[in-house]
C-alpha cells in the first residue's frame, strides 16, 4: 500500500540541504510519486507555487538564514495541504501555522509516510465554502 501513496500526486520539496532534498526524493520516488518539484530558496519556491500545481508540499522552516513562511502563505492560500520539516520541532513553527504538521529532521520514512497520509487525507476532504 505504501509503494502507491504517492501515485499520480505532484509534490512540492522546499528544502536547501542538497543531501537531505536528495533522501527526501528517494523516500517520495520509493512511495510511487513520479512529480516532484524541489526549491533550494525562496524565491524559487514561490515561483514553482505561483506557476504549478502540487497536491502537497514539505516546507524546510529555515532555507539559508530565510523563513519559509511567504511559501506556507502560498500554499494555503492556492488550498494546498503542507508540512513543515525542521530540526526546531514544533516549538520552531510561528504561531500562524501552527496548526500544520511538523516532521522533525531528521525524520524516517515511517515519519514521512505518517505525514503524507494525513495531507491526503486533507487535500481529499472537500472545502467548506466560505
Amino acid at each position: 500500500m505504501d509503494k502507491l501513496l504517492l501515485s499520480g500526486k505532484r509534490v512540492l520539496v522546499v528544502e536547501d540541504e542538497m543531501l537531505v532534498l536528495m533522501a527526501i526524493e528517494d523516500m517520495l520516488t520509493d512511495l510511487g510519486c513520479t512529480s516532484i518539484s524541489v526549491a533550494g530558496n525562496l524565491d524559487k519556491a514561490l515561483d514553482l507555487i505561483a506557476t504549478e500545481k502540487f497536491d502537497l508540499a514539505t516546507l524546510d522552516i529555515n532555507l539559508n538564514g530565510q523563513g519559509s513562511y511567504p511559501a506556507a502563505k502560498a500554499l494555503s492560500d492556492a488550498g494546498v495541504p503542507f508540512a513543515f520539516s525542521t530540526g526546531y520541532g514544533a516549538q520552531g513553527v510561528d504561531e500562524e501555522f501552527g496548526r500544520h504538521l511538523v516532521l522533525n529532521k531528521p525524520y524516517s520514512n515511517r515519519n514521512l509516510i505518517d505525514v503524507l497520509t494525513v495531507l491526503l487525507a486533507e487535500s481529499a476532504s472537500p472545502q467548506l465554502a466560505a
